[in-house]
């Protein structure tokens, strides 16, 4: 019970960041559970079941509120899930020392990436979070971002192998290409990121079963009592600070990581 409540804290947390900022839920967790000495692909096996539940609320509530572009949903699906496949087999199957260096060092670039988008103006944020509370009764004129299918294969098999990351790649590059209607980019990419948490989850249970099933719990558990938190948090919270401990929290826990590896 004591291990649910910590990963229950450790699920809240990064649900808390994740709803407030639309990114990080799962290289917050995959940094914090490789800190606590849990095997990458376990860990990843993990979060990914988590994200099961809490993708899927996060899609359907979009799709009720007419968030998504079924156009770009569709060119992003498949990549992405084949992407998430190829990246789980990948970490079900190569030893844990070998993969943790490339693991550190990908969490690693994942927190300076947010950091960056701290440091950097976010008008892009500021339209999302003026958005957030609409209810749209239009349909939305599909877009043409560039480079679809690549950028949802490698966010899933970076996603898949490194425990996140679909947000901070996938998410943020398709706002970068179009700014005018943040609130379909978003709900387009959380819809197809349930899908890529599905697959992956499938292939790590066929292959290494899920023997971390607490951590499991407490991530769902922690997630959903964060969620509606998260919801009343974005009104609030200045964005820029809320990356910034996010980004740092994931550099300094990799760098930890790497000296730990180096000192046994």
């Amino acid at each position: 019970m004591n291990e649910i409540v910590l990963f229950a804290f450790v699920g809240f947390f990064a649900q808390l960041i994740d709803g407030a900022l639309g990114m990080a839920y799962g290289v917050i967790s995959m940094s914090v559970l490789l800190g606590m000495g849990v095997p990458p692909s376990a860990a990843s096996a993990s979060i990914h079941t988590a994200e099961i539940f809490t993708t899927g609320i996060s899609g359907f509530s979009h799709m009720m509120f007419k968030n998504i572009d079924y156009r770009l949903f569709r060119r992003l699906i498949i990549p992405g899930v084949l992407g998430s496949i190829l990246g789980a087999l990948l970490l079900s199957y190569i030893p844990a020392k070998m993969i943790k260096p490339f693991i550190s060092a990908y969490l690693f670039l994942m927190g300076g990436i947010i950091l960056y988008k701290a440091i950097r103006e976010m008008h892009w944020m500021d339209k999302v979070r003026n958005l957030i509370n609409k209810a749209l009764e239009r349909e939305k004129r599909s877009h043409h971002p560039y480079r679809v299918i690549p950028l949802g294969f490698i966010g899933g098999f970076c996603d898949a192998v490194g425990g996140g990351g679909w947000g901070s790649i996938v998410s943020s590059s398709l706002l970068a290409q179009d700014e005018s209607d943040p609130h379909y980019t978003v709900g387009t990419a959380n819809l197809a990121e349930f899908f890529t948490a599905l697959s992956s989850s499938i292939i790590f249970f066929a292959a290494i079963g899920i023997p971390h099933w607490r951590i499991v719990v407490g991530l769902v558990i922690g997630g959903a009592i964060a969620a509606p938190l998260a919801a009343f948090a974005i009104r609030y919270l200045p964005p820029r600070i809320v990356m910034f401990l996010a980004g740092s929290l994931i550099i300094l826990i990799s760098i930890y990581m790497t000296v730990i590896r180096f000192l046994k």
